[in-house]
């Protein structure tokens, strides 16, 4: 599927707080903590607990979330398919919508169970 300016637009005024609720009752309908969901959120944008809480108590858009967050050097290694669009294929004038995708990737693996470390793209020669 190929992205929208329409589709970029409606992601970006969309609420973090509207969507968290609902990541939150994904990994934890499979067995997996908010904790863990902090930290591939941690990992991704760079925000510690307080500050994403900070962030859904103001109501900030994926826009302004993605705006104020350091997107980890690794992100670009998220791949796969996720709502019918194969990430490292969506456009660079999208790249709010790809960073919308990353997160619900992220959030999908720990669903399923992946292991933290792949989960995180840790580097396999850092961890020797």
């Amino acid at each position: 599927m190929k992205v929208t300016a329409e589709k970029n637009e409606k992601i970006a005024k969309m609420t973090f707080a509207s969507i968290y609720p609902l990541y939150v009752n994904k990994v934890e309908k499979k067995g997996r903590s908010k904790d863990e969901l902090h930290k591939v959120i941690e990992w991704l944008t760079g925000f510690d607990e307080n500050r994403l809480q900070e962030l859904i108590e103001g109501k900030v858009t994926f826009e302004t979330f993605f705006q104020k967050a350091e997107l980890h050097p690794n992100a670009p290694l998220i791949k796969g398919v996720i709502c019918g669009y194969r990430i490292e294929e969506i456009e660079d004038e999208f790249e709010l919508y790809r960073q919308c995708r990353y997160l619900d990737k992220l959030v999908d693996e720990l669903a399923r169970g992946r292991k933290m470390e792949k989960i995180l793209r840790e580097d396999k020669s850092s961890s020797k």
